[in-house]
């Protein structure tokens, strides 16, 4: 008889964030993520401790769903950032670094925890309600009849995963790719119930990147070469492949006796009565001028020998993840059971071939309207592989944002330094009004904004991990990266040429100061004015409505973490 121990009582903490240990392990998640971030971020190796799969990334969402936290307060924040990629897929490791920041730099401060929560929301709405208004000087319009932009928004996602081991004529090859991938899963014909189609990733590892390619339908991998070529399928009058989709098992298994008693009168085959029932159902497919089914599950030999001599190709374990897209691209309907079968459920194709990619072979459907599109995707190896199809997926989805709110950010630290310096100049002017409906003093008001302003130029700096100076220019606000060997100078003109995002250069007489410097509102020369031009060559962008959201969800989880009191943990 095993022993029994007493039930422990729960673990109350009061005041959380006063523990050195949360402070700890705050700042060490912050390091972690800090040094992953951008471009020149350093790659991690996460694994459990005990030996198998070892993940190497820099990406947030492999980062927090690998890393295992056992701090409540922290788990608070991991839980947050990643609810927030599961939503929008980029801007993780903005939102986790801007979020530990905001709590170190608020918590220093001697403000009580309501008066500073209050003064941090009013912040966040002047940045949210600067950065939606025309007059932004660090936002782009997407123009769709022009892709310079949109290619930009993907080569800033590829480019800043150097896990992928990406060249730049790699990731300028794969970006075209992307974009041209995404641009099939948009619906040719306006309706008012379209929907986006579906980009499915082939993956072909130990491949040249530069081999990857995008074909219009979807590609279904099988075992072996199973027809001739050219390939005779069976067609309509109308010159279309009629093909039914099938989510129930065709293996002559679907009777389950484990699952209740069947009675079996004397001489009758259970199977025998099954697979009679399967060739039924293939006599009807025939008749109907089906040319191609695709099962989910399994197809039964005899079935097949039957619809193959009827000029019917058939596939089989399809599986259940190209259910869904199959069904978008041919208008079937899946059909879940053998015993009734319906000839609305059928969908059609404008025809079927055989490709060969490497040592693989796949069964090419090619739609008669393209919403569903196959990218082939190669990598050297299988660590680079896996982060690059992270990524892929990223800046789809970033794409796909686009489609509802077509505007982008300007990266490289920009949008943080630019949005720091609009909030000192706005906060220096505000009227007394403004601090007594917040109930605070002008004083509590400029240091929870000082504070705020450090944390998003913290971002900033984080890109830089070479020890070069990080500046700011007194004019644009945008953010410039000095190269390392350099002593701390106050002419940068000579060692500087682009600004982070790429928009601004060193011809204008341009006066800089380091960003980790003294502020204040003398040093400003105005509100932070807008790039008179916004068009140049390979800007790196970020998703407006990823990091608008990251920038909110950042705050609110800084606010919550200060506003907790206590912690209750079950020791049990």
């Amino acid at each position: 008889m095993s022993r029994l121990e007493a039930k422990k009582p729960p673990l109350f903490i009061s005041e959380p964030l006063a523990e050195d240990v949360v402070g700890q392990s705050l700042s060490l998640l912050s390091g972690i993520l800090k040094s992953c971030y951008g471009p020149t971020g350093r790659l991690k190796q996460l694994h459990n401790g005990v030996g198998g799969y070892v993940c190497t990334t820099s990406q947030s969402s492999a980062l927090l769903g690998r890393l295992s936290v056992s701090q409540p307060v922290v788990r608070v924040l991991t839980a947050s950032v990643q609810n927030h990629v599961s939503r929008f897929s980029d801007c993780g490791l903005f939102t986790a670094i801007l979020c530990c920041s905001l709590v170190e730099n608020f918590k220093s401060l001697n403000i009580a925890p309501c008066t500073v929560i209050k003064i941090s929301r009013h912040l966040l709405s002047l940045c949210l309600d600067y950065l939606k208004s025309e007059a932004c000087g660090c936002r782009v319009s997407v123009d769709f009849s022009s892709v310079e932009t949109l290619l930009g928004l993907v080569r800033s996602v590829l480019s800043s995963k150097p896990a992928c081991m990406l060249h730049k004529r790699e990731v300028d090859h794969l970006a075209v790719l992307i974009l041209k991938a995404f641009m099939f899963t948009v619906p040719c014909h306006g309706e008012t119930n379209a929907a986006l189609g579906k980009c499915i990733i082939v993956p072909m590892k130990r491949r040249r990147v530069m081999n990857s390619m995008v074909l219009p339908g979807l590609l279904i991998e099988t075992p072996e070469i199973q027809w001739a070529k050219p390939l005779t399928v069976r067609r309509t009058h109308s010159d279309v492949i009629k093909i039914a989709l099938f989510c129930a098992s065709m293996a002559g298994d679907c009777l389950f006796p484990e699952e209740g008693t069947v009675t079996v009168h004397h001489g009758i085959s259970l199977e025998m009565a099954e697979l009679n029932q399967l060739l039924n159902v293939g006599k009807q497919l025939v008749n109907d001028e089906v040319g191609l089914v695709v099962c989910q599950k399994v197809i039964h030999p005899a079935l097949k020998q039957y619809l193959k001599e009827n000029r019917v190709m058939t596939v089989d374990r399809a599986g259940l993840s190209l259910m869904e897209p199959l069904s978008q691209m041919t208008g079937s309907k899946p059909i879940a059971s053998i015993h009734a079968l319906s000839p609305s459920c059928y969908g059609t194709l404008k025809d079927v071939r055989i490709e060969s990619f490497a040592s693989k072979h796949f069964v090419h459907l090619i739609p008669n309207d393209t919403v569903v599109c196959s990218l082939i995707l190669c990598n050297r190896n299988e660590t680079a592989w896996d982060e690059l199809k992270r990524a892929c997926e990223t800046a789809e989805h970033v794409l796909q944002l686009i489609v509802k709110e077509p505007l982008a950010l300007l990266g490289g630290g920009c949008t943080e330094t630019h949005l720091a310096s609009y909030i000192r100049h706005k906060t220096c002017y505000l009227p007394p009004s403004s601090f007594k409906g917040m109930g605070c003093s002008r004083t509590q008001y400029q240091l929870v904004a000082d504070g705020f302003c450090r944390s998003l130029e913290s971002v900033a700096s984080s890109l830089n991990h070479d020890d070069g100076e990080v500046l700011t220019d007194m004019v644009y606000g945008h953010c410039w990266f000095v190269p390392s060997g350099f002593p701390s100078v106050h002419n940068w003109t000579d060692l500087v040429s682009k600004c982070g995002c790429g928009i601004n250069g060193n011809a204008e007489n341009l006066s800089w100061r380091l960003l980790q410097g003294q502020f204040g509102c003398a040093t400003l020369q105005g509100c932070p004015k807008e790039p008179s031009v916004k068009t140049a060559d390979r800007l790196t962008l970020d998703s407006f409505v990823a990091k608008c959201s990251g920038l909110q969800v950042a705050l609110e989880t800084a606010n919550l973490i200060l506003d907790l009191s206590y912690v209750v943990e079950d020791q049990n």
